[in-house]
Order: C-alpha cells, then structure tokens, then sequence
C-alpha cells in the first residue's frame, strides 16, 4: 500500500467507557496508521457509513456492554449489503472466549481482550492489509 493504513474506532451502542478506545486509537496512530475515532453511542449504521465516507482498510469495535453478539452480526450484515465486506472488522472489550470463536466463524477478525499489548493489535493490523490488500 502506497498510503498509510486508514482505520476507524467505533463505540457501538450506550456503552460510555471510552479510554480503551482511545488508549487503541493512540496506539495505532504511533504505528504510523490513520485513524478516524466516531466517539460514544455510534449505531453500527453509523460506523458502516463512516467506514465508506473515510475510505479505511480496518473497523475497530471497542464494546465493553456485553452487546457483541449482537453488534458484531449487524455490522457485518451491513457491511455485506454495502459491499465493503473486504475491510477488517475486529475489536476488542469484554468478550468471553466462546462467543470470540462464534464472532469469528461469522467473519469478524481477531478479538482482543483487555490487557492485550497494543503493539500486537497494531502487527495483527498490518500483517491483515499485507495480506489482504498488499
């Protein structure tokens, strides 16, 4: 890629516990990324929207609230019925174990949970758009 990887961190929904995200979003700023942050309560209609108007290889969900299984699906229903099912969507929160081996068999990246290094975020990030857009 000739640009910096473009991504976008997303609140889903009431959860109003933001550091996280932008603790990531830093993170993956000084890993020389671009990076779009929607701030609280976006609707996964929003996130979709924005993905496209920013033009980003990668979609980050911080969810802490306990609604990934119901985020995670209407996201990637929205991104199929939009065509943008090649961008990455992945994230990050309170997710048990199970439920991220569920999320992936629907197409959702890798999940990481709190405590995960973010240089290992930003290496999952790059080596994804290495592979998938080279």
């Amino acid at each position: 890629m000739q640009r910096p990887i473009r991504v976008l961190v997303a609140k889903v929904g009431l959860d109003g516990h933001d550091r996280g995200a932008k603790v990531i979003a830093t993170a993956l700023r000084d890993a020389g990324m671009e990076v779009i942050y929607t701030g609280l309560r976006q609707t996964p209609e929003m996130v979709v929207k924005a993905a496209m108007q920013e033009d980003v290889d990668v979609i980050g969900v911080s969810i802490l609230s306990g609604a990934h299984n119901t985020v995670f699906p209407k996201l990637i229903t929205l991104m199929k019925a939009e065509g943008i099912d090649d961008i990455l969507l992945t994230g990050g929160g309170i997710i048990p174990d199970e439920d991220m081996v569920e999320l992936k068999n629907m197409g959702v990246g890798n999940l990481f949970p709190p405590g995960t290094p973010t240089t290992e975020i930003a290496q999952y990030i790059k080596n994804w758009v290495a592979a998938k857009k080279g």
